[in-house]
């Protein structure tokens, strides 16, 4: 599938009398994984969604491209999984970017965003028992003592 890297600051509607959906910016767009436009707009970067309200758009969205005969399976459980590591392997590719500008490039801004980064990552790993190892890991990049009951 053809995605475009998604976030709602590079989306704009026009004001036409029939609203149209533009999309600002193309860098980087790929072809990928049906779940990586979905992931871009729910775990945005610099924008946090109640989880209500991310939920409520990936079902619709979801249904939507079901109708449209579009990839995303017949289980939604599994495509929301599938959303869910998507935006996690996003975060962790972006917490590697901000590690390497503030330690290599002596740029440390970029410190102050990682809180939401490391917390998309937690809230995701603690739902999937596959990802306790990444608690673990991440426990002890924080200097946290481990939580007990991680089973691998």
């Amino acid at each position: 599938m053809f995605t475009c890297d998604f976030m709602p600051r590079n989306l704009m509607v026009s004001e036409q009398a029939e609203p149209r959906l533009g999309v600002l910016d193309f860098q980087d767009a790929v072809y990928g994984p049906i779940s990586y436009d979905i992931a871009s707009l729910m775990r945005d970067a610099f924008l946090s969604w109640d989880e209500d309200f991310v939920l409520d758009v990936t079902v619709r969205y979801w249904q939507k491209a079901q109708k449209a005969g579009l990839p995303v399976g017949d289980d939604f459980g599994e495509f929301y999984r599938a959303v869910e590591w998507m935006g996690l392997q996003r975060h962790l590719k972006v917490l590697g970017i901000f590690a390497r500008l503030t330690l290599r490039d002596g740029k440390p801004k970029y410190l102050a965003d990682t809180p939401r980064f490391i917390k998309y990552a937690r809230n995701t790993a603690a739902r999937y028992r596959q990802l306790g190892p990444l608690m673990v890991l991440l426990d002890e990049i924080e200097g946290n003592e481990t939580r007990v009951g991680y089973t691998f």
